[in-house]
């Protein structure tokens, strides 16, 4: 399958060196705003065709699928040209920056029947299903809270502290530990609570996420651009826990069902190329069916994700500045 790269930052290298090591797939064409960058890019990671516009790489007839990296802000509508363009979507999260804006993109894709997913590649990897075969099986009992961190120094680059980009930790980071926790619980939460501190730019910087289930469950989850945490992912249940080392790519799951704090079981993932091969396989396999959506992250989940994130920055009170020209 042709694959087609939109925009040409870091993690569209990690996507194209990805690629690489793919069967069965193709690196066709990337597009940035300017021919220099793209064909600098296409030199750099051998890729066939480089275009001076994204909209180029839409018209072009042999891309079977567009990647899209570019910044938050600009999802909402690369995603439209691409489904105006008919063509097949693997997004990078944050799938865009508001409830609004997703579903907008979301019920065009299905009206057009283009297929389209959030690239959240947590939701994709074998790990994901090591979690849930543990939490099926009854093993830790019935789950009533969930701890969950991400956080990284990253601060120091000027998109992630750009309100026009939709930068600050929530969109970059927090997505993932509130995945974790969505993943977990699979409903959404009847009560979200958001703090945050802000940095001189005005986004959030450290912020600390609490929803309430039904049944008086719990997730407790934090997010920072301040400094790297441990990332850790701890599920607790009525008879032991589970243990995630790294929510962002998931390294083993420990099984604790006693008080040694040793671990009764671990099970280690498979070994990947870069962990974004689950994600793109997943678009293939399900562009080759003709679907609009993946059962890993289905439309309706992205929009639970997007009104979760709404809420928690309705309480962290960060509204971007084009939100406000929406409005």
């Amino acid at each position: 399958m042709k694959i087609g790269i939109l925009a040409t930052g870091k993690i569209a290298h990690t996507m194209a060196e990805t690629l690489t090591k793919m069967h069965g797939v193709e690196k066709y064409a990337v597009a940035s705003r300017t021919l220099e960058k793209a064909q600098a890019f296409q030199r750099e990671m051998g890729f066939t065709k480089a275009y001076g516009s994204y909209e180029e790489l839409c018209k072009d007839p042999e891309v079977e699928l567009v990647y899209i990296a570019s910044p938050h802000s600009e999802h909402y509508s690369n995603m439209k040209m691409c489904i105006e363009h008919n063509k097949p979507i693997l997004c990078e999260k944050s799938f865009c920056i508001n409830y609004n804006q997703a579903k907008e993109v979301l019920d065009l894709a299905e009206d057009k029947g283009v297929f389209c997913t959030e690239a959240i590649w947590t939701r994709y990897m074998p790990s994901r299903k090591i979690i849930d075969d543990l939490l099926d099986s009854g093993i830790i009992g019935d789950v009533y809270l969930v701890v969950a961190n991400l956080g990284y120094s990253i601060k120091h680059h000027a998109r992630i502290v750009n309100p026009k980009l939709g930068g600050g930790s929530l969109l970059d980071v927090g997505v993932y530990p509130i995945n974790f926790a969505q993943m977990v619980y699979k409903e959404f939460p009847e009560s979200i609570k958001g703090f945050c501190t802000y940095t001189n730019t005005g986004v959030d910087e450290t912020d600390n996420y609490i929803f309430t289930y039904k049944g008086k469950k719990q997730a407790y989850l934090y997010a920072t651009m301040d400094g790297l945490t441990d990332r850790s992912g701890l599920i607790y249940g009525s008879k032991g826990f589970l243990k995630v080392t790294n929510i962002n790519n998931p390294e083993k799951i420990e099984v604790y069902l006693d008080r040694s704090n040793k671990p009764s079981k671990v099970y280690k993932v498979p070994k990947q190329i870069s962990g974004y091969e689950y994600q793109v396989e997943e678009s293939i396999n399900c562009i080759k069916k003709q679907k609009t959506e993946s059962e890993f992250m289905p439309h309706a989940e992205t929009l639970d994700i997007l009104k979760i994130m709404d809420a928690l920055r309705n309480d962290m009170k960060i509204v971007y500045p084009f939100e406000l020209l929406e409005n």
